[in-house]
C-alpha cells in the first residue's frame, strides 16, 4: 500500500480517504475510528481505566507467588513499571504503533501534535502496552536486577509492543490488510509478552536452589494475595476483551459487548474447572486452586483473539483446551530447566499461541463450519512473526 495513503486521518476527527478503506475488509470497527461520539469517548476512558486496573492484579498476584522477602521488591518493581512504560508510550511507542508510517511501523505524528479528542486513544493503548510489560515481570521474579527490568519495560512498552500492535490494529498494518485475525490481543499482547517473559527467564537462568540435585519447588507465601490479584484479573479482563468494540452508541454496540463479556467469563470457568480436573488425577488426588487460577486465567486469554464472533460451546472447547495448553507448558519448562514463578510463559505465550489457532477453527465460518484455511494460514504467519 502507498505510504502516502497513511493512518494521519486518525489523528484528527477526518474521516480517512475512500482508497485506503476500500482496500480493507473491516469486520469490526477499527479501534481508532474516525468519529466518535461523547458516549464513544468515555465508554473508552471508562474501559481503559479498567484494563488498567491489571496492573493491581498482576502486583497481588506477584506478591503472593513470590517468598515474603522478595515482596518488596515486585511491588516497587511493578510500581515503576507503569511509570517508566508511561514515558516510553508517550515519547515513542504511540507513534510506532499509530503515527504516520508505513506497514511495518509508524513514523510521525508526535503526541505532543495529536489533538485533545484523540488522547482517550493514547489512554486505552497505554493500557495494553503496559499489561504486556508487566507479564514479563513475573517469568523474571525473585531475580532480576532493578535497572535490567526497566530497561527490559522500555523496550517492551515502547518498541516492540507498539511495532507488533501497529501490524494489527493499524489498518495499515501489514497482517492487517490480510486474513490475520486479533480482536482482542491474544497475539499483540499475550503472546508478545509470553514470549518475553520465556526469553527473559531462560537468559536469566533459574532461581538458587530451583534444580539441580537438591532442587525443588519454591513455593510463594501468600494465597490470599494471589486469590485477590486473580478476583481483579477477571474482572479487568472482561473490561479488557468488551473494550474492543471501541464504542457504545451504535445500535449494535451494546449486545456486541455483552457477547463479548458473557464469551469472556464462561472461557475463563472452563479453563479454570478443566486444569483443576487434570491437575486433580495426576496429583494423587490434590486439589490446587493456583493451578486452577491459572487455568482460568489462560482460557481468558484464549478467548481474547475473537470473542465477538464464538457460539457458547465453541467457547467451552476454547478454554477447556486454552487450560489444557496451559497445564502442558507448566510441565514441560521445568523439565526443560526454565524457571517461571508465576506461569507467566504458560498462561500468556500458550494461551496466546492457542487463541491464534482456534479463532479460525470455531468462529462464525471457520473451518469447524466448513470454511477455508486462510485465518489460520495468516495467523501462523502472524504468530511466528510476533515470536520472531
Amino acid at each position: 500500500m502507498d505510504s502516502g495513503q497513511d493512518i494521519t486521518w486518525l489523528m484528527s476527527a477526518e474521516d480517512p480517504p475512500s482508497a485506503t478503506l476500500s482496500s480493507v475488509v473491516r469486520e469490526e470497527r477499527d479501534l481508532l475510528a474516525p468519529s466518535l461520539t461523547d458516549q464513544d469517548m468515555f465508554f473508552l476512558i471508562l474501559t481503559g481505566i479498567l484494563i488498567f486496573m491489571l496492573q493491581m492484579g498482576f502486583t497481588l498476584l506477584e506478591a503472593g507467588y513470590v517468598r515474603s522477602k522478595n515482596t518488596g521488591n515486585i511491588l516497587f518493581k511493578n510500581l515503576h513499571i507503569i511509570v517508566i512504560s508511561a514515558i516510553a508510550y508517550l515519547l515513542v511507542g504511540f507513534q510506532l504503533a499509530f503515527g504516520r508510517g508505513n506497514s511495518f511501523s509508524g513514523m510521525g505524528d508526535w503526541t505532543y501534535g495529536l489533538a485533545d479528542e484523540r488522547l482517550v486513544f493514547w489512554l486505552f493503548q497505554f493500557a495494553f502496552a503496559a499489561t504486556a510489560a508487566t507479564i514479563v515481570s513475573g517469568s523474571m521474579a525473585e531475580r532480576c536486577a532493578f535497572n535490567a527490568y526497566l530497561i527490559c519495560s522500555v523496550m517492551l512498552s515502547g518498541v516492540v509492543y507498539p511495532v507488533v500492535s501497529h501490524w494489527t490494529w493499524s489498518y495499515v498494518g501489514w497482517l492487517k490488510t490480510q486474513h490475520y485475525q486479533d480482536f482482542g490481543g491474544s497475539g499483540v499482547v499475550h503472546l508478545t509478552g509470553g514470549v518475553a517473559a520465556l526469553v527473559g527467564a531462560v537468559i536469566l537462568g533459574p532461581r538458587i536452589g530451583r534444580f539441580g540435585p537438591k532442587g525443588k519447588e519454591i513455593r510463594g507465601h501468600s494465597v490470599p494475595l494471589a486469590a485477590q490479584g486473580f478476583l481483579i484479573l477477571l474482572f479487568g479482563f472482561l473490561a479488557f476483551n468488551g473494550g474492543f468494540q471501541a464504542s457504545i452508541s451504535h445500535e449494535v454496540d451494546a449486545v456486541a459487548i455483552a457477547k463479548v463479556v458473557f464469551n469472556t467469563a464462561i472461557s475463563a470457568s472452563s479453563g479454570g474447572i478443566a486444569v483443576l480436573l487434570m491437575n486433580h488425577s495426576r496429583r494423587e488426588s490434590l486439589w490446587s486452586f493456583l493451578m486452577a487460577l491459572n487455568g482460568s486465567l489462560a482460557g481468558m486469554v484464549s478467548i481474547s483473539v475473537r470473542c465477538n464472533v464464538v457460539q457458547p460451546w465453541s467457547v467451552c472447547v476454547i478454554g477447556t483446551v486454552g487450560g489444557s495448553v496451559f497445564l502442558a507448558i507448566h510441565t514441560l519448562l521445568p523439565k526443560l530447566k526454565v524457571d517461571d514463578p508465576l506461569d507467566a510463559v504458560a498462561v500468556h505465550m500458550g494461551g496466546g499461541l492457542w487463541g491464534l489457532v482456534a479463532v479460525a477453527l470455531f468462529q462464525d465460518g471457520g473451518i469447524v463450519y466448513g470454511g477455508s484455511a486462510e485465518v489460520l494460514a495468516w495467523n501462523i504467519v502472524g504468530a511466528l512473526a510476533i515470536v520472531a
